[in-house]
């Protein structure tokens, strides 16, 4: 059995602690509180997850695998429990949307080694402590020992090993650009892509995004453009995105990883941005 602590308690983080417990894993959640019992629903069914919670880090002790699936913004908040949770012997899985995770947790996680991984799940807190599990199990992580470790792990999850991770991580960061920032504008879910001018603004701000992370030495092109547009395409009109759920919920949104992201790098590397831009400054406006 594996010692493994999920920090965050969010629509990511209870799947996959619901992933390692059904594997048979010792599965500590560590939450800023306590709603009651995590449930899952999947497949019009609920399950009570099988697992601890905490909510006070100094209640937390070293473990073998740390899922870090706060929000970015949110990860100087899970300091505490990563510097209670991280030792030699301890991998921390860096669940979060965004590029440059490794980055973003220096400093935070003693000798522990650092694994990033891409998220391709599709999940919505309902309610506390309620996670409704609409699809996907896939991450996609850097190949090399700790990937196979992770695979050997979770039967249940689909680990894709990615020799060229860096280009790997902007093609997700695609899928964010546009439709997360979309939906949380207009507050609309994803049938809110299917109409003709807001295709034409998902289109510049993919388009954007592709010759920022070429300049920036990403291998994308043309192709990655169509590609993301055909992935939303096979998404339900019902399906939501993160910030959508945040804005919902009067939550701050992930809009500086995504659109801003895009904006300050194109700047730096004098790639014009103005859809970005001018979604990166509507977002800001509507912050909390």
């Amino acid at each position: 059995m594996t010692s493994v602590a999920v920090v965050g308690a969010g629509g990511i983080g209870t799947v996959l602690a619901a992933a390692f417990a059904d594997a048979g894993h010792d599965v500590v959640v560590c939450a800023r509180s306590t709603p009651g019992p995590l449930i899952l629903e999947r497949g019009g069914t609920s399950t009570k997850l099988d697992v601890r919670v905490l909510t006070e880090p100094d209640a937390l002790s070293n473990v073998d695998w740390v899922l870090l699936c706060t929000k970015a913004h949110d990860t100087p908040a899970a300091a505490a429990w990563l510097e209670r949770s991280c030792a030699a012997g301890t991998t921390v899985v860096v669940c979060q949307n965004g590029i440059g995770h490794a980055d973003r947790i220096a400093g935070l996680t003693g000798p522990a080694q650092v694994l990033p991984a891409l998220v391709y799940i599709a999940a919505e807190r309902v309610a506390p402590g309620r996670v409704r599990h609409h699809r996907g199990a896939r991450l996609v992580v850097p190949a090399g020992d700790a990937a196979a470790r992770l695979a050997g792990l979770v039967p249940g999850l689909d680990i894709t090993a990615e020799p060229d991770f860096r280009t790997a991580s902007w093609r997700k960061l695609l899928t964010n650009v546009a439709a997360n920032a979309v939906t949380a504008l207009t507050t609309r879910r994803m049938d809110v892509l299917g109409e003709p001018e807001i295709r034409e603004l998902v289109t510049a701000l993919l388009t954007e995004a592709v010759a920022v992370g070429r300049a920036v030495g990403v291998n994308l092109g043309p192709a990655d453009v169509a590609a993301t547009v055909s992935f939303y395409d096979q998404l339900g009109p019902a399906d939501g995105t993160s910030m959508l759920y945040d804005r919902l919920a009067g939550r701050p949104t992930e809009y500086e990883l995504f659109n801003g992201a895009v904006t300050r790098l194109g700047r730096k590397h004098g790639v014009p941005t103005p859809a970005n831009q001018a979604v990166y400054a509507l977002l800001g406006a509507g912050e909390p």
